[in-house]
């Protein structure tokens, strides 16, 4: 453009003139070179790049040929993920009420107290605790592993439901080797019961509702009753050569209050007489009838419980499977 103007520039005249006449086709060509060769870059560009594009391999193309995402889980491995989820969350739910059942009955005893941990081994609550305990800790290892996906959880939740599974069955292996000693060691745990009977509320209010419901006094007989050091008959209190009023036929005085001295002296009467106050039987084959007229509900519920845990293991192992399956993809 700037040789164009230095040649238009030149002085007007005849010669001058035939000169830029005969320059003027030139200086054309050289004004308008500069818009046929940018056209005609760009056309070499465009071919170099249409050129380009078609020497690029596919992945540059389409980068999702090579590096596709994480496949994601079907409809059927989703549900079973939140069913999984839901499931541990209500035994979490049931553990923490046990486990808060069984602290609240230690601190309501003082069973935490200093002067009251030696005896914490035999407390009944203990059992509450340590429940809760335990569940609580294994539904919530299966919440997370399903909510996280995450294979250490979800691997020591299934460890945890084994072991707890292994032990009952071996627990129930024991109980049918000893049946036989079985009833010997209900009685002495019943033996148990009455000789602390005044000292431990849990084990007293246990005796209390097997000798209501069961309309029972004693292990064999109402007289069992003496082995108790307060109910003996040389013990120096009020409920010497007594018995428990849970005992007693009629425990309610005039029908809507609870006679607790309906019992005392049952001891000192005869057996004519004191069975028109307490029940003469004992509670042992009560107990023995009673249990072997639940055995049904009772290996029932055990069924129930294998079923439970053996859902809690399936779905646990079909997420295990579903994250190897998706690392493997990976």
């Amino acid at each position: 453009m700037a040789l164009s103007r230095a040649q238009l520039s030149w002085p007007h005249g005849a010669a001058g003139s035939g000169e830029s006449t005969r320059l003027l086709p030139q200086a054309s060509r050289l004004v308008e070179l500069p818009y046929s060769s940018s056209s005609d870059d760009d056309d070499d560009d465009d071919g170099g790049s249409l050129a380009g594009d078609m020497d690029l391999p596919t992945a540059e193309q389409d980068p999702g040929v090579w590096c596709s995402g994480p496949p994601k889980p079907n409809t059927f491995s989703q549900c079973v993920r939140y069913l999984a989820f839901l499931w541990n969350l209500l035994f979490l739910l049931l553990g923490l009420l046990t486990l808060a059942v069984g602290v609240w009955g230690l601190l309501a005893k003082g069973s935490l107290g200093g002067e009251r941990l030696a005896p914490l081994g035999s407390d009944p609550m203990l059992l509450f605790v340590l429940a809760g305990l335990g569940a609580s800790t294994i539904s919530l290892a299966g919440c997370l592993g399903a909510l996280r996906s995450s294979r250490c959880l979800l691997r020591f939740f299934v460890g945890a439901v084994l072991a707890f599974a292994g032990l009952e069955v071996l627990g129930g292996l024991l109980l049918l080797a000893m049946r036989h000693r079985l009833r010997d060691a209900l009685r002495d745990a019943l033996l148990l019961c009455l000789l602390h009977y005044q000292e431990e509320p849990d084990l007293r209010f246990l005796v209390d509702e097997v000798q209501r419901s069961l309309r029972c006094c004693g292990l064999g007989s109402y007289r069992d009753w003496e082995t108790n050091p307060y109910f003996n008959c040389s013990a120096p209190g009020a409920q010497a050569c007594s018995v428990p009023a849970s005992c007693c036929l009629d425990p309610w005085q005039n029908g809507t209050v609870a006679n607790a001295q309906c019992a005392f002296g049952a001891l000192r009467l005869g057996d004519a007489a004191a069975g028109t106050v307490v029940h003469l039987g004992g509670c042992m084959a009560q107990l023995g009838a009673w249990l072997r007229s639940q055995a049904g509900g009772i290996m029932a519920s055990a069924a129930v419980l294998v079923l439970v845990e053996a859902a809690g293991v399936l779905m646990a192992l079909k997420m295990l499977g579903d994250i190897a399956h998706v690392g493997a993809r990976d």
